[in-house]
């Protein structure tokens, strides 16, 4: 009869008895006239006899207990004539030193034809064959200098291997054996055993090459199935979202395959997950939707979901801290071990939230696959809060920054962070031939105010009674049922509507009011798509982390100088006016212009769907953060160097020469010919670490170059040193790609 199992579990249950046996023997076969002491011990002469024994005893019993396990593991009876024999020794353990070395031949004996059977019944090659070698042999703790922590973790598992389940699940039992197989095999701390081959470990960074063609798709019903009905309110909003406009994203699908001309990309498999909507906190997340609670995040989610999936990618959406531990092949635990299996997928969209999950149930394959996160990011981040030990002694450490990815991984809601990467989202539009039939509907006095809790009202009294003496003021403010809203009794409450019923609203009305909150939304760009005017108030002074509760823990130092930037400085005058709200002189003047105005309804082109395709088609194509030597994006002709004055940063210089500035371009600006390239004169050059640098100090001719290329940042000043920036052009109505960069 030949005996056959798993090799891997043979293997490691008799490192352990093999340990325990050599470990008996030392004990007992110490060399008669042996007067070796150690400090604090008696000889060993002296303590064999009780000592020796005892120990034998315990280690009798440790030899019992993996017996057992193997009889769990259905090996046939010949194990029970070892387990026998070891109930023999346990009750005989007093007697003669003779007959207990008789009696451990007899085991080992044993063992070893059960080995030999077990290798002779077909096991895998990478098995580690034991031929006859004890546990000190082949499962000491190796000296090799390319294993440097080794030793320290093999140590600290076994003080802590049952502080975590996962060891356990990975087959660590507190032996030499199974704890150097789990650091060899899952953690790469340690050397392969005997008999396995290191090299052969998979590239835990880049996604794996000969992919299919990813081809565009029209037909997004297979997307509304992935994303299901039953999750809870918020994802409930987000199909709706694309049900809405899956003809639209369909015939944007058909003008961005002709406009790329077929363009091959390979068909990744990519991960969803939005981290706030999972746990308990996207419980609350999720009634807040529809208590008139942010949805901007939601429609963001949305539509990188659509996006990815009409360019043909493999969409899954994770909503759950279950779902993600099973989609991502996370042993059952604490998360202190890495994933069980190579990560599935080769981008992972989340957010920060999502970030704190996945590292919760990643261990150290966290780290391993960094490089495949996309973290949607509506504010941003800026590099000086990313790097965590500069944050930390700097002064930049926030609860929501330190986290050390390349800054282009963090993707914002709109562009104000040219260190990150504009991801974006698709405004509401109006279909083809509609045009004209909006514009008769348009009630030229009717105004609704962007605001949908009534907290967002307060203080805004006088403002919004300058406007009202004007136009007449419509609101869509969520209200309990025994509790009216507090809001002004001029203002026609229409209650908290749906998206569709809203949208209906904006259709009638004629200007769109900002009370300052919330930031940055999507709901401006969707009121100027449907012909609407947006009227919003200026920050004197800029709203900033320092003064603002909002913005105070941000990983961003941006100074806020109205309810909308992008749409002010991208859009601006006759669609956006920005005034001063305590003004109502000012604030009635601009609202009668905007009355005379006949105005076309207007989307930028980045935030149409088109557009939208277009930017992530691009990312997925050229932004490589896995390769060591990635290919140059955007290309380097496109570098527009330019030379700040004392406190500006290069966003603010790119800018006012109506570029952007481009992050991937600092290493080209650091280097000592660039400032000779700007007419510099470098008395002296040092290397250092500063988010400022590359920059020059005049005063004293002082060329400063950057030592830690996560510090590159578009963002930051200071008064004592110009700036060198790295500028670009930028196709028409899409900042984020340069010309001829798609």
């Amino acid at each position: 009869m030949v005996i056959s199992f798993r090799t891997r579990r043979v293997c490691l249950v008799l490192c352990v008895l093999l340990s325990a046996l050599t470990l008996v023997l030392q004990n007992l076969w110490i060399p008669e006239g042996s007067e070796e002491q150690f400090p604090g011990k008696p000889g060993a002469s002296e303590a064999l006899p009780q000592h020796g024994v005892r120990k034998l005893a315990l280690r009798l019993e440790t030899l019992s207990s993996q017996i057992q396990a193997l009889k769990r593991d259905n090996i046939p009876g010949r194990l029970d004539s070892l387990a026998e024999t070891l109930q023999l020794l346990q009750k005989d353990h007093e007697s003669s030193m003779h007959s207990v070395q008789k009696d451990l031949v007899m085991v080992w004996e044993k063992l070893d034809t059960l080995l030999k059977k077990s290798l002779a019944g077909g096991d895998t090659p990478t098995s580690t064959p034991f031929t006859g070698m004890l546990d000190s042999e082949v499962c000491k703790i190796p000296n090799d200098p390319a294993f440097p922590l080794c030793a320290g973790k093999v140590e600290f598992l076994r003080a802590r291997w049952r502080s975590d389940p996962c060891y356990a699940h990975y087959g660590v039992d507190g032996g030499a054996c199974s704890i150097l197989a789990y650091l060899s095999n899952r953690e790469d701390f340690c050397p392969s055993l005997p008999g396995r081959n290191i090299s052969q470990r998979p590239d835990k960074t880049r996604p794996k090459e000969g992919k299919e063609e990813a081809v565009i798709r029209s037909d997004l019903t297979p997307l509304l199935e992935l994303i299901g009905s039953g999750r809870g309110p918020a994802v409930r909003f987000m199909r709706s979202r694309i049900e809405r406009l899956a003809g639209r994203w369909a015939q944007a699908g058909v003008r961005i395959r002709d406009k790329l001309h077929h363009k091959p990309q390979a068909q990744l498999k990519v991960l969803l997950h939005p981290g706030v909507l999972a746990g308990g906190a996207g419980e609350r997340f999720g009634e807040l939707s529809e208590r008139g609670g942010p949805l901007g995040e939601l429609v963001q989610w949305s539509d990188v979901a659509t996006a990815l999936f009409i360019l043909g990618h493999k969409v899954t959406f994770s909503t759950t801290l279950p779902e993600l531990h099973r989609v991502i092949g996370a042993p059952p635990g604490k998360g202190s071990c890495p994933i069980q299996v190579p990560l599935p997928f080769d981008l992972l969209y989340t957010d920060y939230h999502g970030l704190a999950q996945l590292q919760a149930c990643m261990g150290l394959s966290f780290n391993q696959y960094r490089c495949r996160f996309r973290v949607l990011d509506s504010f941003g981040t800026e590099p000086a809060f990313n790097q965590g030990e500069y944050s930390q002694l700097h002064g930049y450490s926030t609860a929501w920054g330190s986290w050390e990815l390349q800054p282009r991984q963090y993707m914002t809601m709109f562009p104000h962070t040219p260190d990150n990467s504009f991801m974006g989202f698709v405004s509401e539009e109006l279909g083809l031939g509609l045009e004209e039939e909006v514009q008769e509907r348009k009630e030229p006095n009717m105004a609704v105010v962007y605001g949908k809790q009534d907290y967002m009202w307060q203080g805004k009294e006088s403002y919004l009674e300058a406007i009202s003496q004007v136009m007449k003021i419509h609101g869509t403010v969520y209200q309990e049922t025994d509790s009216p809203p507090r809001i002004p009794g001029y203002v026609l409450n229409h209650g908290l509507l749906s998206q569709d019923q809203l949208l209906e609203l904006l259709k009638r009305a004629k200007l769109f009011i900002g009370l300052g909150f919330p930031y940055e939304g999507p709901a401006p760009l969707e009121a100027i798509a449907l012909g609407c005017v947006f009227l919003q108030p200026r920050f004197d002074p800029a709203h900033t982390p320092q003064n603002s509760n909002f913005y105070r823990g941000k990983p961003t130092t941006r100074q806020v100088r109205s309810q909308h930037p992008y749409a002010e400085d991208f859009i601006g005058k006759p669609y956006v006016w920005t005034v001063d709200m305590s003004n109502s002189t000012e604030v009635q003047e601009a609202v009668r212009t905007i009355l005379r105005s006949q105005l076309r309804p207007f989307t930028p082109y980045e935030f149409t769907r088109e557009g939208m395709l277009e930017r992530v088609f691009a990312y997925i194509s050229h932004q490589d953060f896995c390769s060591r030597s990635p290919k140059p994006w955007p290309p380097e002709n496109t570098l527009l160097a330019r030379l700040g004055s004392l406190g500006e940063s290069c966003t603010a210089v790119c800018l006012q020469a109506a570029l952007v500035c481009e992050p991937a371009h600092f290493r080209l600006l650091n280097k000592p010919d660039a400032f000779s390239s700007l007419g510099l004169n470098c008395s002296s050059t040092s290397v250092e670490v500063n988010h400022l640098l590359p920059a020059y100090n005049e005063r004293a001719q002082q060329c400063s170059l950057q030592r830690e290329g996560l510090l590159f940042s578009c963002a930051g000043s200071d008064n004592s040193h110009k700036r060198l920036c790295p500028c670009r052009r930028y196709q028409p109505g899409q900042v984020a790609l340069c010309e001829g960069c798609l």
